[in-house]
């Protein structure tokens, strides 16, 4: 492998992510029932062989900060190292992170004492497993100061996209950010003909990028207040002449901005043969060694579930769903087409019957289906919660409704018999 070094960013406050992202960083999000999203991009680097890698956080980044230490420890002899870079003042800038270019500028002198020639920037809030090892040969075949991942989108996704217009050697020749569609004609790049009878023509940016490590600082110093990589660096780079190039990537990828976004990435993980793949040999996504007990589950009817470890599930039936780790589900619960993200930890026998409140978990007799239940909640009995497209979006001090998806806030108490969303 080269010699490069990989900066993860964080991302901002995940204000369309809240109420997932009330206590936590966007990339500190549970997803699939053991991982975090964090999980997704450094596992991608390690199985590319990328070693050393920095987190540059910002908001909410406690709980982030915890799982990567307690996650990624490297031995003496591998000289691999994941660190977390947070928001500070400096003598040279007294600010916040305002965008994906200011927090590099601000990161890169942690990155001075370090060998390397090339800068691998990441975001910490997409779902894809790729080979950068295959990307950063191209970059250095091609000898580009600067190489942009893309994936082929058709017309209607790609006004949501900055679109780069790719010629047929590969480097990009102009870059149009969010494009409306009357704008797309003239925005087509050479793909295979299978893309095209797809009508994929337009290749969007996906957010990771491999820069020489002389042609990122050389961009920063040119740009000293630019801010953002897609409105300001990327155009001043190509049009100032510099070698961009696109590494064509036809693979799963989403980006995990929403609510809804992020429920239809789980669910989806339930598929029969699921586009993001969990069960690879190769592409092993990583994540905290837990060393639970297994899950024990009595009477329940599964249907394209996804159980984690050490979970104690009574349920009557559980359906297309994802359900975390230590979940506790009572008799007679059905669950359908929801994220359970499950528990820090266990209530022992005595602290149930001793409490006298709700015990952790999801109750007996109960209905969840179109929802996420964030962790260490307390859901008693003949509960029910039924998110539908027809709900308006509402906030309350227990949950939300996002794009018709009911959220249960992290550690929420909803008492039994009570009714949210459809029906209520």
């Amino acid at each position: 492998m080269i010699k490069m070094i990989c900066l993860i960013l964080g991302g901002g406050a995940g204000s369309r992510l809240y109420p997932l992202t009330a206590h936590r960083s966007k990339p500190a999000v549970p997803i699939g029932g053991k991982y975090r999203l964090i999980d997704i991009p450094i596992s991608n680097c390690l199985n590319s062989g990328v070693r050393r890698m920095f987190v540059v956080t910002q908001y909410n980044s406690a709980s982030l900060n915890a799982h990567i230490k307690n996650t990624y420890n490297f031995d003496m002899f591998s000289h691999g190292f994941v660190d977390i870079l947070a928001a500070e003042q400096t003598p040279s800038s007294d600010q916040w992170f305002q965008g994906t270019a200011d927090a590099v500028r601000q990161s890169m002198h942690h990155l001075s004492n370090h060998d390397f020639d090339y800068l691998l920037i990441l975001s910490g809030d997409q779902l894809y497993q790729m080979n950068f090892e295959e990307m950063a040969a191209e970059h250095v075949q091609r000898d580009a100061d600067l190489t942009i991942a893309t994936i082929p989108v058709v017309d209607r996704d790609a006004t949501g996209f900055g679109i780069m217009k790719v010629n047929e050697g590969g480097l990009i020749e102009s870059f149009v950010e969010k494009p409306a569609l009357d704008q797309l004609g003239d925005w087509q790049s050479p793909v295979s003909e299978k893309l095209q009878n797809e009508g994929r023509v337009y290749l969007a940016s996906m957010g990771i990028y491999i820069f020489k490590r002389k042609m990122i600082e050389q961009l920063l110093d040119d740009n000293p207040v630019a801010i953002d990589f897609g409105k300001e660096i990327i155009p001043h780079a190509i049009e100032k002449g510099f070698r961009v190039g696109s590494f064509s990537f036809d693979g799963y990828w989403t980006d995990i901005g929403t609510i809804r976004s992020f429920y239809e990435a789980n669910i989806a993980l339930t598929d029969d043969v699921p586009e993001f793949n969990l069960f690879d040999n190769r592409r092993v996504i990583y994540t905290r060694a837990r060393l639970l007990a297994p899950s024990k589950i009595s009477g329940t009817w599964f249907n394209q579930a996804i159980i984690a470890e050490g979970c104690l599930i009574n349920a009557k039936k559980i359906e297309r769903s994802v359900i975390g780790i230590r979940s506790r589900i009572g008799e007679g619960t059905e669950i359908s087409n929801a994220i359970i993200m499950g528990n820090d930890s266990y209530e022992t026998l005595d602290e149930i019957k001793n409490s006298g409140r709700q015990p952790m978990g999801i109750g007996m007799h109960s209905n969840i289906r179109n929802a996420i239940i964030d962790k260490d909640c307390r859901i008693g009995d003949h509960v029910s919660i039924h998110g539908s497209i027809a709900l308006k979006d509402a906030d309350t001090e227990s949950y939300a409704i996002r794009d018709g998806i009911v959220v249960v806030k992290k550690g929420a108490l909803i008492p039994s018999g009570t009714k949210i969303g459809l029906g209520a």
